[in-house]
């Protein structure tokens, strides 16, 4: 072993019994160009190795490329290290050749997915994230970007985490940096179908529907009045809601149909629903608001379920009241285990998303529960919060790349921009 064994040497941890074979780890760096991993493999090929492992990143354009080798014979070693020698020097890349024993792979518990986003994403930001990780005691294994705009957004393949605990520390880390970091389950707790459950007003549309309702009835003094007793506690979700329905009494119904015309999605809504379904997922709307707009919202986007409050409606006017049971936050819970156990799904594999106290119980309830642009009780209470102005971006917090995106919407014939940002966000 002439040529490999006057390089510098990997030890194993242990020896194992028997000897484990010898390994060498080809690290190729420099400008990336079509056929490099081609022309390292051949290389390799021509000596009948084994392959044992192989990662690639690309950044800038600037490559890194790792091989891990074993099973040539004696006589080969020379002429294989010369050999991609030649290769790294004809290709002007740089080369490094380290010879260990054994596979040196080890075994990846206490998997976790740590997700970071940002507008724009600091340094700072990712460094106390990578910090606080270290200090938990578990290790960054990769680390790839989901989007670069309108965020970034990186996710970090970590293992040896307890996930509820370092969920519960990078709360901490996001709070001191204002970074958006969620943590959730890696391996396979990360694929499969799940159910995606969303709050609508100020969540997946701009608007709160009742104010819409209560300009086209001149009552909007009213229910901004109600809105100010509900918000200084003198009022409780029911009591609110039913306070400023009354207001309405008498409106024509025909109202209904110039609020659902004027009603603005969130951007990126339309992208996320889109995206769900394409992944066989199931989507939800569960709202506090009122059915009447909610459902058409719900038929037109091909979203499985809806849930809101009905209006009550006599000779073509609203009656200022509401039939049945109020959508609460407890009812919101109990709409999201009824839509999971409708699809057979376990709570672990559903998604909340919701801003308002209304949303907690949902939120809690959820295998992953996401603040979306939510008051501060909601994101100290949520699995992770989104702070940016895009609904989309909670496909981030699932894995879902902004590449993956644009090309599937592309392939269907749809255009993806970077969405406009909402009036009121910077």
């Amino acid at each position: 072993m002439a040529g490999l064994t006057s390089l510098p040497c990997v030890s194993a941890a242990r020896t194992p019994d028997p000897p484990a074979a010898q390994t060498l780890l080809v690290t190729v760096t420099g400008p990336d160009r079509p056929g490099v991993t081609r022309a390292f493999v051949g290389a390799l090929a021509a000596y009948d190795v084994t392959v044992l492992d192989i990662e690639q990143v690309v950044v800038r354009g600037r490559l890194t490329l790792g091989l891990l080798v074993s099973g040539w014979s004696e006589p080969d070693a020379d002429a294989l290290t010369t050999q991609l020698r030649t290769v790294a020097e004809d290709l002007a890349l740089d080369l490094t050749l380290e010879v260990g024993t054994g596979n040196s792979a080890r075994v990846r518990t206490g998997r976790a997915a740590v997700v970071v986003l940002g507008a724009p994403l600091r340094a700072d930001q990712v460094a106390a994230v990578a910090e606080r990780i270290a200090a938990h005691g578990a290790n960054i294994d990769r680390i790839r970007r989901l989007s670069r705009y309108p965020v970034t957004t990186l996710e970090l393949d970590v293992s040896g985490a307890d996930v509820p605990a370092l969920r519960e520390q990078l709360a901490l880390t996001a709070s001191e940096t204002g970074a958006d970091i969620a943590v959730a389950p890696g391996g396979l707790a990360r694929r499969g179908r799940r159910l995606v459950v969303l709050d609508v007003d100020s969540t997946f549309i701009q608007d709160e529907v009742i104010e819409l309702i209560a300009e086209h009835a001149g009552t909007g003094a009213e229910v901004a009045a109600v809105t100010e007793r509900a918000m200084r506690g003198e009022l409780d979700f029911e009591e609110s809601l039913r306070a400023r329905v009354a207001t309405l009494a008498g409106v024509p119904e025909t109202v209904l149909a110039r609020v659902r015309e004027q009603v603005q999605l969130t951007p990126g809504a339309a992208t996320l629903v889109r995206t769900l379904k394409r992944l066989g997922y199931t989507v939800a709307l569960v709202s506090g608001g009122f059915i009447e707009v909610v459902q058409p919202l719900a038929d037109a986007l091909g979203i499985d379920h809806a849930r809101a409050n009905r209006l009550e409606v006599r000779d073509g006017l609203l009656t200022g009241r509401v039939v049945g049971a109020v959508v609460d936050r407890a009812a919101k819970a109990a709409a999201l285990r009824e839509f999971a156990d409708a699809e057979a799904l376990p709570l672990s594999r559903t998604v909340a998303i919701g801003d308002g106290a209304n949303d907690l119980d949902m939120l809690a309830a959820a295998g992953l529960g996401i603040a979306f642009n939510a008051k501060p009780v909601v994101r100290a209470s949520a699995d992770a919060a989104v702070n940016v102005p895009y609904l989309d971006s909670v496909l981030h917090l699932l894995g879902i790349s902004r590449e993956e995106i644009e090309e599937a919407d592309a392939a269907d014939g749809f255009d993806t921009p970077a969405p406009p940002v909402p009036h009121g966000h910077s």
